[in-house]
């Protein structure tokens, strides 16, 4: 007889622990499913808004590579002048504080926060500006 067919594994679904019945297990003891916190991620209309400023940013010549982390607590877009260097900038989407100062901020390379807000483009919006050199 052929074994049983198993249901395929889903890459979003995690895996669950089903005690086997009659396995020494009393009912008190009975598996509680905790959830596990999931990691913060860029929606595919936040990353476009995100890879659209970049794309412009490269055309000019001003940013040449990009570094994207997903974190527990958040998730961080960072911008490199070159490959080799610190971020010149970090674009970070914390949903902890999405009601209170804004789930999006841009972050300079000395840990400046140039702009929090609750709107990707708004918060984005500080980067589009060209930067000036001041008179003396």
């Amino acid at each position: 007889m052929a074994p049983a067919r198993e249901a395929p594994l889903s890459e979003a679904e995690p895996i669950q622990f089903c005690p086997r019945s009659g396995a020494g297990q009393s009912s008190s003891s009975a598996f509680v499913h905790t959830a596990v916190p999931t990691a913060a991620v860029f929606t595919r209309r936040e990353l476009n808004q995100i890879l659209d400023l970049y794309g412009r940013k490269v055309a000019a010549g001003e940013w040449r590579d990009y570094a994207i982390d997903f974190g527990r607590e958040k998730a961080v877009f960072s911008v490199y002048r070159r490959a080799s260097e610190v971020p010149i900038y970090r674009i970070e989407k914390s949903p902890r504080l999405a009601r209170r100062q804004g789930a999006y901020s841009v972050i300079a390379a000395t840990g400046l926060i140039l702009k929090r807000g609750h709107d990707l483009a708004r918060v984005l919006a500080v980067l589009e500006k060209p930067v000036r050199l001041a008179a003396v």
